[in-house]
């Protein structure tokens, strides 16, 4: 069996799990709701509070869809308790981020500036001029926006100037040498 498909869901309180019987899988929490369509061929069980996910047979993509199905129902429970967020942050000269409303205008070395709005389920937080969160309930949909924000302006690899995330490390290259 899949090491991933067969561990347990803890559910915990507050969080009510519901499968109806096309295999839509309801999560509601504190956080919100969230739905997603399971396919027929693995069936959701819950029971006190544990949710398991089992295969209808050993085929190869259906062994793929028993991990993957109970990580992403693993993920909607986390969500609704707890949510996700990607930090982004800019890099470069008279580059700047603000929150207008509900939607924030990047000013990245572009003629114009750039505005992206939030999207349903989707936050903006904007810390100092330099730092953008994208926070929600949708671990998909966090890092989907995400990488949307990044492609604005990927960064660079000589100066480092651009969108990337907190945590990513950019590997920076020499540049020209001048002869001498």
């Amino acid at each position: 069996m899949s090491r991933i498909g067969r561990m347990p869901v803890t559910i915990p309180a507050g969080v009510e799990v519901t499968v109806s019987p096309e295999n839509l899988v309801t999560v509601k929490g504190p956080k919100g709701t969230l739905s997603r369509q399971v396919d027929k061929c693995i069936a959701v069980n819950v029971d006190n509070g544990v949710l398991h996910c089992t295969r209808s047979s050993e085929e190869k993509d259906v062994k793929a869809k028993h991990g993957l199905y109970r990580k992403l129902i693993s993920n909607m429970v986390e969500g609704v308790t707890k949510g996700y967020q990607k930090s982004l942050t800019i890099n470069g000269v008279g580059y700047r981020v603000a929150k207008q409303g509900n939607k924030i205008v990047l000013n990245i070395g572009y003629s114009h500036n750039i505005e992206v709005k939030e999207v349903p389920g989707i936050t903006f937080d904007v810390e100092g001029e330099k730092d953008i969160v994208v926070k929600g309930i949708d671990n998909e949909l966090v890092g989907q926006i995400a990488a949307n924000i990044r492609s604005l302006r990927k960064p660079d690899p000589y100066h480092a100037y651009g969108i990337r995330y907190k945590d990513e490390v950019i590997v920076r290259k020499e540049g020209k040498k001048g002869t001498k």
